[in-house]
């Protein structure tokens, strides 16, 4: 069962926290990483690029000379998908990107991406996080005395907060999420991991 520090906001080790074997130190599938978060980036796509066929450009009825005897191509149309201002062959049309994949294999990617992140040592667990008002400079303060500075960092609180929301939100690199909304794409997108006592209890809760 892995054990690691729990911080406290001045970056003093304030006691230690027993991680779940099955959720933090379970076995790395890199092919569900990969399908889950390839299934999250296609969903994000919207599918509003659209193109015109030969039959949607505007113009070209008349033939542009005939058929014969000028020496020249035969052109029916001076929308053809081979001159400027033509149509597109086979163009990208409005679709739906979107598919699901089966909750087990999110499971297990979620799994493996926290293991991960235990496993090379980019997280770390805050005793606790809050502020009477937004304070972003009080926030910068707290990452550098967790050394954690200069590299792209999730922190994950168990409940929805807006003052730790807009206190990290003009910080470049640094991204904030509640734990309900926890998905892989955004562990596997950060280098580092920061999450409250409260968060991993609430995490262990519900894929233990």
């Amino acid at each position: 069962m892995p054990v690691v520090a729990i911080y406290n906001v001045q970056g003093q080790q304030v006691g230690d926290l027993e991680l779940n074997d099955s959720i933090f130190a379970a076995n790395i599938n890199q092919a569900a990483v990969h399908q889950v978060v390839v299934n999250h980036l296609a969903n994000l796509r919207r599918g509003t690029h659209s193109t015109k066929s030969r039959g949607e450009v505007r113009g070209g009825g008349k033939k542009p000379w005939r058929q014969k005897g000028t020496g020249r191509a035969r052109v029916g149309t001076i929308r053809s998908p081979l001159w400027r201002g033509g149509s597109i062959i086979f163009g990208p049309k409005p679709r739906d990107y979107s598919y699901s994949v089966p909750r087990k294999l999110k499971r297990v990617a979620l799994k493996s991406a926290f293991s991960s992140k235990v496993k090379d040592d980019k997280f770390i667990v805050l005793d606790q996080l809050s502020f009477e008002a937004p304070k972003t400079k009080e926030m910068v303060n707290i990452l550098k005395a967790l050394n954690n500075t200069g590299v792209k960092t999730l922190v994950i609180i168990a409940e929805k907060d807006d003052n730790v929301t807009k206190s990290i939100r003009n910080i470049a690199g640094v991204n904030v999420i509640n734990s309900n909304n926890i998905n892989v794409y955004d562990l596997v997108n950060h280098e580092k991991l920061i999450m409250t006592k409260d968060a991993v209890a609430k995490v262990e809760e519900v894929l233990a």
